[in-house]
C-alpha cells in the first residue's frame, strides 16, 4: 500500500524527527512558531537566542521597544509584522493572567498571529496532542506524492493526511514530512536521485518528460 511505503521510508530517513525550534518556556515556543513563517527554523533559533536573552520575561517582551525587536528579528523577514505579534502575544498573556499556556485550541486562536498551523505544532509539542500541522513543506510533499490534490487548501491537505495516517502517528509523521520537504524533497532542485518514492511522485513524472 502506497501510504505504508511512504511512512516506512520516512521512518528510515528520519526515525527521530522532532521539532527543531529551540525554547525553554512555553511562550517562547509559541512565539518561535509564529516567527517561523516563511523562514527557516535555524534562522529563528539564531534570532531567538538574542531576543529571549535580552527580554527574558513576558513583561519585558510586552514593554520592549518595537524598533529594538525589529532589529533583532530582521534576518527572519516580515519582521515588522512579527515584532507586533510578539508584543501583542506577550501583552495578552499578561492581561489574561496566563502563567502556563493552556491546552485549549480556542484560547490559542484568540492570540494575535496564531493560526491553525501554529496551534497544531504547539499542542503537539507541549501537550502531545495528536496533530498534523501543514506548512509549506508538508503541503508540497503531500501534493507531490498524491496524498492530496494540487488544488487542495491546507485544511483539505490536513484532513486527507489525518484520514490516511493512524492517529497515534500524526505528530511524528508531521515532523518527518517537514524534514523530508526541508532536506530532501525541496521546492527547488529536490534530491530525487536516490529517493525511494519516485513511483508515487508527480514532480518526477512531470520533470522527466
Amino acid at each position: 500500500m502506497m501510504i505504508n511505503n511512504i511512512l516506512d521510508y520516512l521512518d528510515e530517513l528520519f526515525p527521530n524527527a522532532i521539532c527543531e525550534l529551540e525554547y525553554t518556556k512555553d511562550y517562547e515556543l509559541l512565539i518561535a512558531i509564529v516567527m517561523s513563517a516563511q523562514t527557516t527554523d535555524k534562522r529563528v533559533n539564531k534570532v531567538n537566542k538574542v531576543l529571549f536573552q535580552k527580554y527574558d520575561s513576558l513583561e519585558k517582551l510586552a514593554n520592549a521597544n518595537s524598533k529594538d525587536i525589529e532589529e533583532i528579528i530582521k534576518p527572519i523577514g516580515t519582521y515588522k509584522k512579527k515584532s507586533i505579534y510578539i508584543k501583542e502575544i506577550a501583552t495578552k498573556l499578561i492581561n489574561d493572567h496566563i502563567k502556563e499556556i493552556p491546552n485549549s485550541r480556542s484560547y490559542l486562536e484568540s492570540l494575535p498571529g496564531v493560526g491553525r498551523k501554529t496551534i497544531n505544532v504547539f499542542l503537539s509539542v507541549i501537550y502531545n496532542v495528536p496533530s498534523i500541522a501543514v506548512d509549506t513543506h508538508v503541503e508540497r510533499v503531500s501534493k507531490r506524492l498524491s496524498l492530496a490534490k494540487e488544488k487542495d487548501s491546507v485544511i483539505e491537505v490536513e484532513q486527507k493526511l489525518m484520514k490516511k495516517i493512524s492517529k497515534e502517528k500524526w505528530s511524528k509523521v508531521h515532523h518527518q514530512l517537514v524534514f523530508f520537504g526541508r532536506y530532501k524533497c525541496k521546492s527547488v532542485k529536490p534530491d530525487c536521485s536516490n529517493c525511494k518514492l519516485k513511483e508515487y511522485c508527480k514532480y518526477i513524472k512531470v520533470n522527466s518528460k
